[in-house]
């Protein structure tokens, strides 16, 4: 099953990864004036994420009458759907609305993850979230890296057309590769009633209502810095093939995750989720700055690689704190909401990033390190909580 969910995180990501790399790119042929770019990238990015927000605590609702397979089955046919859509969009009206219905796939790696932690050995939680969420940068390795010499020489649209192929393809391998263990406990009510319930289970636990904000805030930096990266390297590289040296540096940010991910998931299993989680944070503020600092294409490269990686381990064992700071009966519901910091993130970062981002991409950095910083604070302050839920 680990293996299953690693598959299916590693081609969701690897084509997300490319709509976000090469967007920046393909814009201009929307019909996007060059200097409105920066601005579009943010508000594309903020707004489908906005969009999807209100549906997730129906997805967990969902999963508790019906089951977790159809939920996660459910967001990887929205990928398909939207992955077509953006393939064939003659226009930035119609580009944006195929993101917006991207965003209906929130909430399926939390699913993955609840069943992970219910069916996997207690002190290898750790591990086994590391794996897979580290295919997730996996994906971003292996995703930008190929497709940039396929863009730069077929266009956008064959990439994403094929990206939909792959989505269909995953469709397929979750409906049936694993039988879902999980019994459905809920089978009366309404879904809206249900869905204000899942709500309310972090609203009235102390620990898990100081958490999500904090998490919102830590992450919105990383989200804030990934989606501007490809118009720093637009800067910074001088070459014939643009999507290439996006790919390139995309991808060297996910081979280092790759790498980082299970290792700093592994060490958390050791010396702790919320240690880790604090030191992680503290070491972000600082990294955050190589990158603003970095002013030559080979440099950038490797900061973001280091940046990336930790950042992306860090996020990992959030998600074992996250589901350390529930009970049993609640994790499915709560795990539900597991992506919702980096959904949120995707809405504050990049609306700070259309402002930041217009004057000197370069800002979007020290703008990561200030939120990272407000971040480790307000986690700390979520520690101190009672765990009720």
């Amino acid at each position: 099953m680990v293996g299953l969910f690693a598959i299916a995180g590693l081609c969701e990501v690897c084509a997300y990864g490319q709509v976000t790399a090469f967007t920046p790119l393909h814009l201009p042929d929307l019909g996007v004036a060059s200097g409105d770019v920066a601005f579009w990238v943010g508000a594309i990015t903020a707004i489908s994420s906005v969009a999807g927000l209100p549906f997730l605590p129906f997805w967990g609702a969902l999963a508790d009458r019906y089951g977790r397979k159809p939920l996660i089955i459910r967001s990887f046919v929205s990928a398909f759907i939207a992955l077509t859509l953006a393939a064939v969009a003659p226009n930035i009206a119609v580009f944006l609305f195929a993101r917006v219905f991207q965003s209906l796939g929130l909430g399926n790696t939390g699913l993955m993850l609840a069943t992970l932690a219910e069916r996997v050995p207690a002190g290898r939680v750790g591990f086994a979230f590391g794996i897979v969420n580290g295919a997730n940068p996996l994906g971003a390795f292996l995703g930008p890296l190929g497709g940039g010499p396929v863009v730069d020489r077929l266009g956008f649209g064959a990439l994403v057309a094929a990206d939909a192929v792959v989505m269909g393809i995953v469709v397929a391998l979750l409906a049936f590769g694993y039988r879902d263990g999980f019994v459905p406990s809920a089978t009366g009510g309404s879904l809206l009633a249900m869905a204000r319930d899942g709500i309310l289970l972090i609203v009235r636990s102390p620990r898990l209502r100081a958490l999500f904000p904090a998490y919102f805030v830590f992450f919105s930096g990383w989200m804030l810095a990934y989606i501007y990266v490809p118009l720093v390297v637009a800067r910074l590289y001088t070459g014939a093939d643009p999507a290439t040296a996006v790919g390139i540096v995309f991808g060297a940010g996910g081979l280092a995750t790759l790498v980082a991910s299970p290792l700093i998931g592994a060490l958390a299993d050791r010396v702790g989720h919320w240690r880790t989680l604090f030191v992680g944070g503290a070491a972000l503020v600082v990294l955050w700055l190589g990158p603003y600092f970095a002013r030559d294409f080979v440099t950038f490269a490797a900061a973001w690689a280091i940046t990336n990686a930790v950042v992306s381990g860090v996020f990992s064992v959030s998600f074992n704190v996250l589901s350390s700071s529930t009970s049993d009966a609640a994790r499915g519901r709560v795990m539900t909401f597991g992506y919702l910091p980096t959904n949120v993130g995707f809405i504050i970062g990049p609306a700070i990033g259309s402002a930041v981002a217009t004057i000197d991409v370069f800002l979007v950095f020290p703008a990561a390190a200030a939120l990272t910083a407000l971040g480790v604070a307000a986690v700390a302050y979520a520690y101190r909580q009672p765990t009720l839920a």
